[in-house]
Order: C-alpha cells, then structure tokens, then sequence
C-alpha cells in the first residue's frame, strides 16, 4: 500500500509523543500491505471499522483513532486525521467529503 501523506500523519501524531512508536509501527504495516477489504485489515487489526467511506483505527488501547480511506484497487491508503478519542466522539471528521 502507499500512503498519501505522510507528512501530514507525522505531524498531526507529533503532538503526543507517546504514541510515536505505535505510528511507526501502522505505517512499517501498511507499507507492506497487500489489501483487498476490511476483512484482509481486521486479520492484522481486529479492532479496525468502516464508517462510512472510511477506515478507523484504534491506537494505543483506544486513545487515540487514525482514519483513513482505502482505494484497495489502486492500494492506496489516503491518511485523513489523528485525533484523540474525545475529538473522535465530537464526529466533526464526519463532515469530509469523502466520508
């Protein structure tokens, strides 16, 4: 998978230091990844979900979520926001347009 922006993670992720490795690891994961749907994720995190046109994920125990899209054809991985869990409740992500 290639994923589009990458500075963007970095950045958005620097602001909590403690989540630096668990960053490093997703994206060493996703980098190698050969996915074709959510089932083919939730092989190598269970606890990852659609919602709505996009994929969460849960970082360090569900701190923290990473959204992306998914265009598994082309295997691209687009990143689209780091937030903390109360940021993630506040569903303001929501209002993307790819969404």
């Amino acid at each position: 998978m290639h994923l589009i922006s990458t500075r963007r993670l970095r950045e958005d992720s620097a602001k909590y230091p403690d989540v630096s490795s668990q960053i490093d690891r997703w994206y060493r994961v996703v980098k190698s990844a050969n996915w074709q749907n959510l089932i083919d994720i939730q092989q190598i995190y269970p606890d990852a979900e659609a919602v709505g046109n996009l994929i969460v994920f849960n970082i360090k125990g569900n701190a923290y979520r990473l959204i992306v899209g998914i265009e598994y054809e082309d295997q691209v991985v687009y990143y689209k926001y780091f937030l903390t869990h109360a940021e993630y409740d506040k569903d303001n992500w929501k209002n993307d347009p790819f969404f």
